[in-house]
């Protein structure tokens, strides 16, 4: 068996990768770089002669060609990287007739525990994210996520004190609602800076945060002991990290939950030996999962196959147009739990209807990310 063919497939806001062989088996790899996937594009195409005519089932030896070939480490090589391995591990599933995870050890599980993403806008208040809460425990969900800070509080507000509160108020109304029996989980977008994590975990303590994601900028890892150090609520990083290199580091500085995007942090491939570098720490791995169905199949084959994994992300519109539109058979939601498909690879099937989807990049307004003074708000 040899590739055949290698399509990249821009539609929607997702790039998709797309790798025939000459025996007709066809494997799908989406990738997760949502801010440039037109620079992921132009990487994979460059990776076409490479694999044209070689052996899809030497999954680990063309991770280690694409990576090493050229100095370059970052998020789009390692996100053009993850959508060509994801199609290869679905190319070898679909080869042997069993589903990814069994190439990867058997299965762990059968469904993975959900963490859904409350969300009711950009700017929602406590009444709107009280009552979405609501909604989620009569679904069934056993754990929820809410943003810490609507986003004009994080560029308006001008008080420190203030913004502290808004985040104080948002937990304590979503915990009182939904009970000591469920988990939740406090996204902060890299938000704040070490000092003001410090002192709002402290005020968060009684209400049992399950971790708190991203709480300051990724550029250093240093600075995240820093905060570890100080503080008892756990951490959970690493949705910009792209290599075990960087997981290890933050490991190492006390990170208790890391985050791999399997569509940006080289794939299952990766992902596995990310997975394992976080068993030897006693970590929790809960991987981003924000962009598709075919990524969260993908992210359920690692689920399926590893014993440290914590919820799975869950995004409301994942359940909604045009997502629903991406598999031939959709994915199956029983309450707070995600059912591992059992289909040859991936165990799914995309749908080629949702490819005709026109591309639509994503644009922000000229004045997101400023605050009131005009200077640019960093994260």
């Amino acid at each position: 068996m040899r590739v055949e063919s290698v399509e990249t497939l821009l539609f929607y806001q997702w790039l998709v990768v797309r790798i025939e062989t000459d025996s007709g088996i066809v494997g799908y790899g989406p990738a997760a770089h949502w801010g440039f996937p037109e620079s992921v594009e132009r990487i994979v195409n460059s990776f076409r002669d490479k694999l044209v005519g070689s052996d899809p089932l030497r999954i680990e030896q063309h991770w280690d060609r694409h990576f090493h070939w050229k100095p370059f480490r970052d998020g789009v090589l390692t996100a053009a990287i993850a959508a060509v391995d994801i199609a290869l591990w679905d190319i070898a599933g679909r080869h042997f007739g069993v589903p990814a995870y069994q190439l990867m050890g058997g299965k762990q599980r059968d469904r993975a525990r959900l963490h859904l993403l409350l969300f009711d806008g950009p700017n929602s208040t406590v009444d709107e994210l009280v009552e979405v809460a609501r909604d989620a425990t009569a679904q069934g969900y056993t754990a929820v996520k809410i943003d810490a800070l609507p986003d004009d509080v994080v560029e308006r507000q001008e008080t420190y004190s203030g913004m502290l509160q808004v985040v104080v108020d948002r937990v304590a109304a979503v915990r009182e609602t939904i009970g000591w029996d469920r988990d939740l989980i406090l996204e902060i977008h890299r938000d704040l800076n070490p000092g003001e994590v410090v002192a709002l975990t402290r005020e968060l303590e009684p209400f049992r945060l399950y971790y708190i994601e991203d709480p300051i900028p990724p550029h250093s890892v240093d600075s995240h002991g820093d905060v570890i150090n100080k503080m008892t609520v756990p951490i959970g990083a690493g949705e910009r990290s792209n290599t075990i290199w960087e997981f290890r580091e933050l490991l190492t500085r006390g990170v208790q939950v890391v985050r791999p995007d399997i569509g940006l942090a080289g794939g299952l491939t990766h992902c596995r030996k990310i997975a394992a570098l976080a068993e030897s720490f006693h970590a929790e791995v809960i991987a981003h999962n924000a962009f598709s169905p075919l990524l969260t199949a993908a992210t359920l084959q690692l689920y399926a196959s590893i014993p440290n994994c914590g919820t799975l992300e869950l995004l409301p519109w994942e359940e909604e147009p045009p997502r629903t539109g991406m598999l031939k058979t959709p994915l199956v939601r029983e309450g707070g739990y995600m059912v591992v498909p059992e289909g040859p690879g991936l165990g799914v099937d995309l749908d080629p209807a949702i490819t005709e989807l026109p591309y639509a990049r994503w644009k922000y307004p000229a004045d997101v990310r400023m605050r009131n003074d005009g200077s640019v708000f960093r994260k």
